[in-house]
This record gives C-alpha cells, sequence and structure tokens, in this order.
C-alpha cells in the first residue's frame, strides 16, 4: 500500500489511541519511528508527519526521564514545523525547561495569535473530556438498565490554521477522544450484559428502577451532547494571523 498523508496522519491517530489505552510499555516506540520515516520519504507534504512523529517521541522520551532523547526529538520536531507550545508546558515536560538546549529550541517556534487559541482550546477540551469520562463512570454506577451511554465530543475545528502544526494537536484531541469513548463504551457495554443476564434470572429485579434509570440516563446523554456542542470551537474576531514567536517559556499555564 502506498503512502499517503491521509493514511499516515490515521496511522499516527491508532498509535496515540494505543498509547492511551495500553501504555507506553506495551506500545513502544517503534511506530513511531516508522512514521518518521514514511512520512520524510512523503517530502514537503509529509513534513507536519515527520514533526508529530518526532513530538510524540519527544514525550514518551519526558516521561521515561530520557532528557537528552527528548531534547533531540523534540529539536527534530521543531525543525520540521511542530509549534504547540501549549503541550511543552505540561507537567512531564516542565523538567526541560532549565535544559539551554530545550530553550534554543522553544525560541525557534512561530505561531499565530489565531492559531494559538485554537491550540488552547483544543487542550482545554482534552481536560473536558477527561473529566466528563471520570463523571459518566461515577454516574453509571448502580444502573439497572440495559441502554449504552456513549461519551459525546465536541467537533473538530474546521478552520484552515496558518501553521500545519496545529494538525499534530487536532490529532492530540481526537485520540484521547476515541480512547476515552473506547473506554467509556467497554464498562458501559460490560454494564449492559450484566444488567441483561441479571433481568432473566433474578425474579426480583426491579424492571420498575431500571426504566427509571433508562429515561435519567437519556436526559443526562442530552445534556451532556448538547454542552459538546455548545464546546465547539468559535474562531476570535480580527484574530491576527501573523507568524510571531510564541509565548516566552514558562508564561504559559497548562490548562486543566
Amino acid at each position: 500500500m502506498v503512502d499517503t498523508v491521509n493514511s499516515l496522519a490515521a496511522r499516527v491517530h491508532e498509535l496515540f489511541v494505543a498509547l492511551l489505552t495500553r501504555g507506553p510499555a506495551a506500545v513502544g516506540t517503534a511506530g513511531l519511528h516508522d512514521v518518521v520515516a514514511r512520512a520524510t520519504a512523503l517530502g514537503p507534504d509529509g513534513t507536519w508527519l515527520v514533526a508529530a512523529g518526532h513530538a510524540g517521541l519527544g514525550v514518551l522520551a519526558c516521561v521515561n526521564g530520557q532528557r537528552d532523547q527528548a531534547v533531540l526529538h523534540f529539536d527534530a520536531a521543531v525543525t520540521a514545523g511542530y509549534n504547540d507550545c501549549v503541550t511543552l508546558h505540561a507537567d512531564p515536560i516542565r523538567a526541560l525547561h532549565d535544559d539551554p538546549r530545550f530553550r534554543a529550541l522553544y525560541q525557534r517556534m512561530r505561531i499565530t495569535a489565531a492559531d494559538l487559541d485554537e491550540l488552547f482550546w483544543l487542550h482545554q477540551e482534552m481536560q473536558i473530556m477527561s473529566r466528563e469520562a471520570q463523571q459518566a463512570s461515577v454516574d453509571n454506577i448502580g444502573r439497572l438498565d440495559t441502554g449504552v451511554s456513549p461519551l459525546p465530543q465536541a467537533p473538530m475545528p474546521t478552520r484552515e490554521p496558518n501553521t500545519l502544526g496545529v494538525l499534530i494537536t487536532r490529532i492530540d484531541l481526537a485520540a484521547t477522544q476515541t480512547a476515552l469513548q473506547q473506554t467509556v463504551l467497554k464498562a458501559e457495554f460490560q454494564r449492559s450484559s450484566g444488567n441483561t443476564s441479571l433481568s432473566l434470572i433474578d425474579d426480583s429485579w426491579d424492571d420498575p428502577r431500571a426504566r427509571l434509570d433508562a429515561w435519567h440516563a437519556d436526559e443526562l446523554d442530552s445534556r451532556r451532547l448538547r454542552a459538546a456542542e455548545a464546546r465547539a470551537f468559535v474562531e476570535r474576531p480580527g484574530a491576527d494571523t501573523t507568524l510571531v514567536p510564541c509565548p516566552p517559556l514558562g508564561s504559559i499555564t497548562y490548562p486543566t
């Protein structure tokens, strides 16, 4: 199969989902190294995917305490167009902030105000989705109905970004959404299947309570869906599209 930008972007999404659901130890780094090699072969069209692969490897190196490897990968990512200065203020990466090599590569990044607005929104949405998934697991405890409640997600921004680096963070969000939805749906199907079995064998099964639980769940699902739709990214009128240096290192508070 011939690689394309779309097929490799899908591969990056797949790898990010696997890292989130199975963990770095189970997934390893071979897949991201392979993406870098295959994206490099695409030429200029694949450069932003080279950046995505190196950025992912940089994050994994940080998590594993491999500072030198992390700096090398982030340097390669920035060279290939990576500019998610918000990610570089996340907790695992803040340990690199005192490294002169990291400070130098950070200062090479450029962003527009419009793209920075979207980056903050993308990261904020990752945090919101994580909280929603946690809350859903609490809300579904003890439900007797057999319905399955998916985890709604806000629509992905459709604006044309000023820099291709923003596309990498869109994949990050999409992977987070997919991973959380998979986790929530797995738990929901287990609960639904268990309730179906119990309702068939337990003469004391509370059918009226199950119907009430289903009604409450539908109401909650509708509210969550409307809330997710209302969170859609709205581009700020007049947001500057001029490339400028990213905000100074240490000046960004990672969304919580």
